[in-house]
């Protein structure tokens, strides 16, 4: 069973990413109901929460039917980090998790998420702040090292357990990688098979089906599977993983009108959550994931991503339902 301090997870949980303006409360919503047994926020800047900048306090936002929920954050400064775990605390959340993975220049360029992995000293230190600002259990997600000549992950797995983290998420890349390349899983088996390593370490990285799911489990040992990319549009994929773990047979794929109805659901609950105009806007990228591979499909999403009102794109996806059959 994988335990994040008194959090009980599940003998093999599949927890949803957190991923920078995908993991909202309505997208983390959907994944819920669709499997995901532990759901993280966006990642929120340290100095953002400190400087109460609207955009950084607003992912806080988080609901109990979401939980266990974590809430991510990043920065570069030991004291930034320890206060805004201070601010996280505040709003009751099941963990606090530290990003040292994220790849992307003006996060790296700040000397944080994945701009951390050059300074292992660095990273040890950032936990610790967190992990004595807060009584909430802490976890990382990061990354193999910054490139192929400096994986260091086995040294960084022993020295954040060593200072009080309770799981770690390990992205079986490189930053120099970005999302490029095959990710290699063996390094993250290493961990996990390291006798001095005691808490959950769950692997993360081009896991986009079920098969690929459980030859994962079963080859690398880990104990439990993060998703990220593979549930853009798709958030059955977290009970199709589990369906296939019981039965060893695959779901049917999600009928049209169940992806209508999905869609609907994303929408009407940002709408709710952000507002009209925010909601109606931020929507517009994810029409084409929850209709990829859908044949003739492209005047449709022409007039969902042009619509201005969430009554008429609701009457879309209405029509969507009735229309195509594939």
């Amino acid at each position: 069973m994988a335990k994040i301090g008194n959090i009980d997870l599940g003998e093999f949980p599949l927890l949803l990413a957190p991923m920078e303006d995908v993991s909202d409360p309505p997208f983390r919503r959907l994944c819920k109901m669709h499997g995901a047994d532990m759901l993280y926020s966006e990642f929120i800047s340290s100095e953002g929460l400190i400087r109460d900048a609207i955009k950084s306090r607003q992912k806080l936002d988080i609901f109990d039917y979401e939980r266990p929920v974590g809430i991510q954050i990043f920065g570069g400064d030991e004291e930034a980090m320890a206060l805004s775990a201070k601010i996280v605390a505040t709003v009751n959340p099941d963990l606090v998790d530290i990003n040292f993975g994220c790849p992307v220049k003006k996060v790296v360029s700040k000397g944080a998420g994945a701009g951390v992995l050059k300074d292992i000293d660095l990273m040890v230190r950032l936990t610790k702040a967190v992990v004595n600002s807060t009584d909430l259990p802490v976890t990382v997600k990061t990354r193999l090292g910054w490139d192929e000549q400096s994986i260091n992950i086995e040294e960084v797995a022993e020295r954040l357990q060593d200072v009080g983290i309770s799981a770690l998420t390990i992205h079986a890349r490189t930053r120099s990688q970005m999302y490029k390349g095959h990710s290699d899983w063996s390094y993250i088996a290493k961990v996990k098979n390291n006798p001095r390593i005691h808490i959950p370490i769950f692997g993360n990285g081009d896991i986009d089906s079920p098969e690929k799911a459980l030859l994962y489990r079963n080859t690398y040992g880990i104990d439990g599977i993060m998703i990220g990319r593979a549930a853009i549009g798709y958030p059955w994929i977290f009970n199709e993983i589990k369906h296939y773990f019981a039965t060893g047979e695959l779901l049917s794929p999600p009928t049209i009108v169940q992806r209508a109805e999905a869609a609907q659901n994303h929408l009407l609950w940002s709408v709710e959550w952000k507002g009209e105009r925010q909601g109606v806007l931020e929507m517009r990228r994810h029409y084409a994931n929850y209709f990829k591979g859908i044949p003739n499909f492209k005047e449709y999403r022409h007039r969902l991503v042009t619509f201005d009102s969430s009554a008429e794109i609701v009457n879309e996806l209405q029509k969507i339902s009735t229309s195509i059959t594939f």
